[in-house]
């Protein structure tokens, strides 16, 4: 709903933003130039230079405020010393990450070279321990060079892993890309989600209900713009927060889930914590739970609560539920299906006020379109 259009899934709104990247580059020119003629004014030919020179900071005393009387910054101001005399204090050596390390770099990327030169279809099982970080996004790095947003077609490298991942699982994941995991993941699973599919279940051997238990850790889907997550079990907080064009099905969130979602569509086929859709200001949320009991846990700032009634509403909630038993084999989503006139009625629809009205606007328009339309054949 960004009224300039900078940040907004409104093709209308998005058309009244005349921005473009060279002057966001023209910007960061200034701010240099400018940073440098302060620097200047001091002294300064770096920012190396600068660094610990609390000699050269004032206080500003135009700001008056009751909670800043009495407040001495002394003790942080004192000059960054190192433990010895001869210590730089900024940064002498570079960093070195270990990328060539990676899971990525040592075996995906090796292995999938060939799909992502010929487009020739590849499945891979391989073992993950929690040590392997940002598992995929190498690899879709890789794609993107090549293929660009649209990726390869849906599905063309299925990978199978077995284990606990790491953290960002599936983290950038580029479409055609599929990552199963049988098992379980850290934080950040498919972190940025441009387009690949993510399916994760409990190990098959797990004498536990999946759908009773914590399957991903926190902010899951952070982000995410395209593709497809789905958990057979629930997520730990801020499960996608930021969302923007994702498309999920997962059996329980908790605390801050779909905060500050932008769009992409949700269903949750069990509990959600505490502030649930905080600031969501567009895609939807379905979640499987009493209307009144939802209501008391969700921040309702911005969204409204209504039952599963739309049609286009009920055949998109059924798609997702339907792939969602097919690719986790979830007894969740079999036992709603089989019930499916019953299970229905159970949903409740989570929608922003703002999005909801926009939407109707273009129905509206759509359905004036059409009209003229016809009229003019006639």
């Amino acid at each position: 709903t960004c009224p300039v259009g900078i940040a907004t899934q409104d093709p209308e709104l998005r058309a009244k933003f005349a921005g473009k990247p060279e002057h966001v580059v023209n910007y960061l020119f200034m701010v240099a130039e400018d940073a440098r003629e302060i620097m200047a004014s001091l002294g300064f030919s770096s920012i190396d230079e600068m660094v610990g020179r609390t000699d050269c900071l004032k206080v500003d005393h135009a700001i008056k405020h009751w909670k800043t009387d009495g407040l001495d910054l002394t003790p942080i101001l004192k000059p960054a010393k190192g433990p010895t005399p001869d210590t730089v204090m900024h940064r002498t050596i570079p960093q070195e990450h270990g990328l060539e390390k990676s899971l990525d770099m040592q075996v995906l990327l090796p292995r999938c070279r060939k799909t992502i030169e010929t487009g020739e279809a590849i499945e891979l099982d391989l073992p993950i321990i929690n040590t392997n970080r940002t598992v995929g996004t190498i690899l879709s790095h890789n794609i993107a060079k090549k293929y660009g947003q649209g990726g390869l077609p849906s599905d063309t490298i299925h990978i199978n892993f077995r284990g606990s991942a790491g953290q960002s699982f599936g983290a950038f994941l580029a479409h055609g890309v599929t990552l199963e995991l049988e098992g379980d993941a850290n934080d950040y699973v498919g972190k940025g989600l441009s387009g690949g599919r993510i399916a994760i279940y409990p190990d098959r051997r797990a004498g536990f209900k999946a759908e009773q238990n914590i399957i991903i850790g926190n902010v899951c889907l952070y982000g995410a713009t395209m593709g497809e997550l789905f958990v057979r079990g629930r997520a730990a907080e801020r499960f996608a927060v930021r969302n923007s064009g994702c498309n999920s099905v997962i059996e329980g969130v908790g605390d801050h889930g779909c905060e500050y979602m932008t769009g992409g569509r949700v269903v949750i086929l069990g509990p959600t914590g505490r502030n649930f859709a905080a600031g969501m200001s567009g895609g939807i949320a379905y979640v499987l739970d009493d209307i009144d009991a939802l209501r008391i846990r969700t921040n309702l700032g911005t969204v409204e609560l209504e039952p599963l009634t739309e049609s286009q509403d009920i055949l998109e909630v059924n798609s997702l539920v339907t792939l969602h038993a097919e690719l986790t084999k979830s007894t969740v989503a079999q036992e709603l299906l089989k019930n499916w006139d019953t299970s229905v009625a159970k949903f409740v629809k989570v929608i922003p006020t703002d999005f909801k009205r926009v939407m109707a606007e273009q129905d509206k328009q759509s359905s004036v379109q059409v009209g003229l339309s016809s009229t003019a054949r006639q």
